[in-house]
């Protein structure tokens, strides 16, 4: 087996999580792709490998399954490869609502609970190796309510949340432990989420790019573009109540536009 350093990203199928497994690739890690589904994964998997000479593994895991992370975990045991790198990148979102959410379920079992059960056991390998970096990715809506689109945010809160506390716990171990809080991305999440896409958002090869960036500076906190940095200092200023007036306002146009456009 070569020394190449291995990395483990989840999402890996589309969005940024392909985008990252790209740059990773690119710097000659090994690269273990995530996703639920298999067909997209292996076609992105095997783009990746024609555009590089890195060893690309596609592994179809639905994490939003019971115990879905430790048999992730173990699989990549009994591959005998050690996680140098591991990416929090899979995640689902919903909006609407909040008595009428459906999804809320899934959305924890990926965004929460799979998120936990893989940093908990990899950066416990990672400690012990003394090296390695774990990425959360969370969201700018991490830092304030999210009205119709409730869970979703409260979920990214828990990640930002978990992630600082963690990292502190690490200190001095040779571990790092980073968040990604991007804001609007050009990704299939808007219309899977049931809301338009939002003008003006980033590229999710821009946010990727960042993200590797911060990463491997060892960033406590990554968030791309100016607009973003500013929204996110913004929500920390203004009252609580004022950034969910704004951000339900902001929900509620999107919800009516997509709903509005015809489906293909």
């Amino acid at each position: 087996m070569n020394e190449a350093k291995t990395v483990l990203i989840t999402g890996a199928s589309s969005g940024i999580g392909k985008e990252l497994a790209g740059c990773f690739a690119q710097q000659g890690y090994r690269v273990v792709m995530v996703s639920a589904n298999a067909p997209k994964l292996e076609h992105a998997a095997e783009a990746i490998r024609a555009k590089t000479r890195a060893e690309v593994l596609a592994v179809p895991v639905d994490l939003s399954q019971p115990r879905a992370a430790e048999e992730l975990y173990r699989d990549i045991r009994q591959r005998g490869l050690q996680v140098d790198v591991l990416v929090n990148n899979a995640g689902i979102g919903q909006c609407g609502a909040f008595v009428l959410e459906e999804a809320w379920r899934e959305m924890i079992a990926i965004n929460i609970t799979s998120l936990t059960e893989l940093m908990r056991l990899f950066a416990h390998d990672m400690a012990q190796a003394g090296q390695g970096r774990i990425l959360n990715v969370a969201s700018t809506g991490a830092y304030q309510p999210g009205p119709y689109i409730a869970v979703y945010y409260a979920t990214k809160a828990y990640v930002l949340s978990l992630t600082q506390a963690v990292r502190r716990e690490l200190k001095g171990s040779g571990v790092t432990v980073s968040a990604l809080c991007p804001g609007a991305t050009a990704t299939e999440f808007s219309r899977r989420a049931g809301k338009s896409d939002i003008k003006g958002a980033m590229s999710a090869q821009k946010v990727a790019q960042a993200a590797f960036k911060g990463l491997m500076r060892g960033r406590a906190v990554i968030i791309p573009g100016g607009w973003n940095k500013a929204a996110v200092v913004m929500s920390k200023v203004l009252p609580s109540c004022i950034s969910a007036a704004i951000v339900e306002r902001i929900q509620n146009k999107q919800i009516e536009s997509f709903r509005q456009t015809p489906k293909k």
